[in-house]
């Protein structure tokens, strides 16, 4: 808590002659500065607030630490890395024509099941998928969870990055990961 002494001089007005503020800041360390009429400085104390304090040089004020970056993205890339882990949590599952799971997928089914299981409803057949979500441009471009939409519109997975993506590709194949490069790419879409 900061101490002040007012003096008053014969004329009856209130004059601040001195003040000393001798606190504690939030983020470390003590100060102690003698205020002056002047300007005031703005000091922010994290959590609490930001006060102007009279007489304090800008160069005594304390930067305020950065949070580290979580870097964790946005809401729709959170989305879609979940869509990517919910895909992956069904390696091995078997592929069958028409299904879209919890058991069995074909390539549409897990695409569209993956992200439903994230909360977000997306077309359930590839050629749907092709035409929805926002059109990304180039492989390089994509990021973990966007759909790839192969064979000009007839096959669907999740890019899990690195040019590898995951998908259900036929009968007697399971679930499992596989080298974009190996298929003909059509488009990506994010969603």
């Amino acid at each position: 808590m900061g101490k002040h002494r007012l003096e008053q001089p014969s004329v009856g007005r209130k004059t601040a002659k001195s003040a000393v503020l001798a606190g504690s800041i939030a983020i470390g360390g003590s100060l102690a500065f003698a205020a002056a009429p002047a300007h005031a400085t703005p000091v922010t104390v994290p959590n609490v607030g930001t006060f102007d304090v009279p007489g304090l040089p800008q160069n005594l004020v304390p930067k305020a630490p950065q949070a580290p970056s979580l870097d964790i993205g946005s809401p729709q890339q959170v989305r879609a890395k979940k869509a990517l882990r919910y895909a992956e949590s069904k390696i091995g599952s078997p592929y069958v024509y028409g299904a879209a799971g919890p058991n069995a997928f074909d390539c549409s089914g897990l695409t569209s099941w993956a992200y439903k299981q994230a909360g977000k409803i997306i077309p359930r057949d590839s050629y749907g998928q092709l035409g929805g979500g926002t059109p990304v441009a180039s492989l390089a471009q994509a990021r973990p969870g966007d759909i790839l939409i192969f064979n000009g519109g007839g096959h669907a997975g999740i890019y899990a990055g690195d040019g590898i993506f995951v998908h259900s590709s036929t009968e007697g194949v399971p679930v499992k990961r596989d080298k974009v490069k190996a298929w003909d790419l059509t488009g990506i879409r994010r969603y």
